[in-house]
């Protein structure tokens, strides 16, 4: 089918420009706006398991991603002489497949950029609903009216708090923070990762493709969720006063943030709302089901919006009938996914000596030959819970 019907995307990441492909390749007129004044080529790396590797291969992408994939080899939890306690296989962190945040961010853009308006440096500031449409206002550029406007714009999503409410009101905090950043490869890891623990607090460290670089983060217990978010210089603040005498080289690694212009800091939080929709506006990705590590995300914001552009062409003229189908198929995924990613914190990052024993035991014992296939279950998770269904063949892809 073909169609004019206009779509106004927030958020160039990961779920916005697969979104744009998708809407394209269905016959719709998709825009994508980004409050960043480029691409953003920082973030750790994101893995996919299961259906999530079969949306890749429909996307025409697989060869690509695997082309830049990680290639991470086991990690090591270690104490604080650095000394192994356990060997955690590449698949409970890195999935079949995994690659640099960045490098498929820049993937999805290169996929995309010829059949879809990408407006850098802009964000929208409000949104009001006609009968015939959605009238915009943009910070910077003249107002404009859409047929559909889509939240993928993260935890943070700013189209959330303008179409449903503050964000308060949908976020749920679970105690932790975590800092991420690249650093030099100080310690000569080559394609694999350390994992270090004290009470309350983990450094995890890793090295892959560039063998010069290393992408260090911090995971930490914060009951009250110290935000900070637009000042950098209090976040590296808060990280180094978590992590003043945990010992093994989490000094050396501060000093490293200190210098690091690519700090990103935020809560383990979750994102709970009873609806994705509101009228012609629906949300996608983190900002509709945010889940936080060991959630399975990325893969899933790819799936979703893949179903989402599927439920739209299926149903054409009917915006209300396809948000519908299209929360009732990811729902359950997003709900497990959720489930699966709340112990995300006290797994990173403990709270007592007992406790990190106790975790270092079931890694062990996740990784015996004994227990191989419940590890697969396990790591699978929410990774299949929503099966790739099949729609409408799409239309042939015309550059704009």
């Amino acid at each position: 089918m073909t169609t004019d019907t206009t779509v106004l995307i927030s958020g160039a990441g990961i779920a916005g420009p697969s979104l744009a492909h998708w809407l394209r390749r269905f016959g719709f007129v998709p825009t994508v706006v980004e409050q960043a004044p480029g691409l953003r080529d920082s973030g750790g790396a994101v893995d996919f398991r299961g259906a999530q590797v079969e949306v890749l291969r429909r996307m025409d992408i697989l060869a690509a991603v695997q082309a830049q994939q990680t290639a991470m080899g086991a990690q090591v939890v270690i104490d604080g002489d650095g000394e192994p306690l356990v060997n955690l296989p590449s698949a409970f962190f890195s999935g079949e497949v995994e690659i640099e945040r960045g490098d498929l961010a820049r993937i999805l853009y290169d996929l995309t950029r010829d059949t879809t308006e990408y407006v850098f440096g802009d964000s929208i500031t409000s949104l009001a609903e006609t009968t015939d449409g959605v009238d915009v206002t943009f910070r910077h550029g003249a107002p404009r009216t859409f047929d559909l406007v889509v939240g993928a714009d993260g935890m943070h999503s700013a189209v959330r708090r303008l179409a449903f409410g503050d964000e308060s009101r949908f976020r749920q905090d679970m105690g932790y923070c975590f800092a991420g950043f690249t650093a030099p490869n100080h310690l000569g890891l080559d394609h694999s990762g350390v994992i270090y623990n004290v009470p309350g607090r983990g450094a995890l460290v890793s090295s892959s493709r560039d063998s010069s670089r290393a992408g260090v983060g911090f995971v930490f217990a914060a009951p009250e969720s110290p935000y900070a978010r637009h000042d950098q210089a209090e976040q590296k603040r808060i990280v180094a006063d978590a992590f003043a005498g945990a010992g093994w080289r989490t000094d050396a690694l501060v000093e490293l943030m200190h210098d690091a212009e690519d700090l990103y800091f935020d809560s383990l939080s979750q994102i709970h709302l009873d609806s994705w929709s509101r009228g012609r506006v629906v949300l996608l990705g983190d900002a509709a089901w945010c889940a936080g590590p060991g959630g399975s995300g990325t893969g899933l914001a790819m799936i979703g919006a893949y179903v989402l552009a599927g439920e739209l062409a299926a149903a054409p003229g009917d915006h209300r009938l396809a948000f519908a189908r299209y929360e009732e198929r990811l729902r359950p995924g997003a709900e497990l996914g959720q489930k699966q990613a709340k112990g995300a914190g006290p797994f990173l990052a403990p709270p007592t000596e007992r406790k990190i024993r106790r975790r270092n035991r079931f890694y062990k014992l996740l990784s015996s030959r004994l227990l191989a296939g419940a590890f697969n279950r396990l790591t699978a998770g929410a990774a299949n819970s929503v099966p790739v269904p099949d729609y409408p063949e799409p239309v042939a892809l015309v550059a704009s």
